[in-house]
């Protein structure tokens, strides 16, 4: 392998690398960090971003942004919670006349209200031509508000366990639920993204949005898709965030899209559109999971993780206009 070749490679999986050293530095630093159960505590607590993240990065990549997703998780937690409250818990339930439900009638009508509010983002950056971050913005407030109305801002306890179990099931005894679905879902935006005419058209529209119509993709079409995912990824979120805690809270969610919009940015997702690795995002969200996880074990304040997170987010945005420069 030439020096070329190495230099490009190394390019590439630069963002492994980082990650690689952060674990590095936080083995020699604490005697916890490496070990089994902490590293499946990191996926296990980052899972429910990651999921998010996926969907997110499909928006940066078509030069987009998504603002909902946090709100669309409080949502898509309480319209779960309510309808698999246990039946036992009576006239203390939300819906105290509803009949004893299936689960899976609380899981599909979480992800169609979710999927709803992605079709509308959809709608609305498609035809009306508003700015993807005026819109989701729009909508994020609609969707939060929504939740504290429809639970009154109160909690929603006594959840099945057939429904908790979604979340906090373990595979083969060791692998939790949440880390399968995540790893799933990354898998779907990976094979969509490099193997599907779809994915290809993103990029393309991404890249360029008026080329890709003189190819003949249907730009407003392929929009729609995108952000009718990311609310089905986000609203996903929140079915898992009821399920892993117990009880729907209009409240939970917040900055849950600023965590993901940092995850796909850091992992190399570039917000001039037309560039993005899933890769690159699965990395993005360990190397904020690890930086998380590796302040709380050196008890480094929660305020500061904040600002090191910012810095870090800053410092991915300028690496990608640099790269981008050198390109044109």
């Amino acid at each position: 392998m030439n020096s070329k070749n190495m230099k490009k490679m190394i390019g590439q999986n630069s963002i492994w690398l980082v990650l690689l050293a952060m674990c590095a530095v936080l083995t020699i630093s604490t005697r916890t960090f490496l070990t089994a159960q902490n590293f499946m505590n990191i996926l296990t607590t980052e899972s429910i971003i990651g999921i998010i993240a996926v969907g997110v990065m499909w928006c940066i990549l078509s030069k987009g942004i998504d603002l909902s997703p946090g709100s669309v998780v409080a949502l898509t937690s309480c319209i779960s919670a309510s309808l698999a409250q246990q039946y036992a818990y009576g006239a203390s339930r939300l819906f105290p006349n509803l009949p004893d439900l299936p689960v899976v009638v609380a899981v599909l009508a979480a992800l169609a209200a979710g999927t709803l509010i992605g079709l509308i983002n959809g709608l609305l950056i498609a035809y009306t031509k508003i700015p993807a971050f005026i819109a989701t913005l729009g909508t994020q407030l609609i969707a939060r508000a929504l939740a504290q109305l429809y639970t009154n801002a109160y909690p929603i306890p006594e959840l099945k366990p057939e429904f908790k179990s979604i979340a906090q099931y373990n595979l083969f005894g060791a692998i939790p639920m949440v880390v399968v679905i995540f790893i799933v879902f990354a898998a779907v935006s990976g094979y969509m993204l490099t193997q599907t005419r779809f994915g290809s058209s993103i990029y393309a529209i991404g890249g360029n949005d008026q080329a890709a119509r003189v190819a003949g993709i249907n730009v407003e079409k392929n929009l729609i898709k995108v952000y009718t995912w990311c609310a089905f990824c986000a609203a996903t979120g929140g079915i898992l965030l009821a399920a892993r805690s117990g009880a729907g809270n209009s409240s939970v969610g917040l900055n849950y899209e600023l965590d993901a919009i940092a995850a796909a940015t850091v992992g190399g997702t570039s917000h001039t559109g037309g560039v993005c690795r899933i890769s690159g995002v699965i990395a993005g969200i360990l190397i904020l999971g690890v930086l998380k996880n590796g302040m709380m074990l050196l008890k480094i304040s929660p305020y500061l993780q904040q600002v090191f997170k910012g810095m870090i987010i800053i410092a991915a945005v300028v690496f990608d206009m640099r790269k981008n420069a050198k390109k044109n």
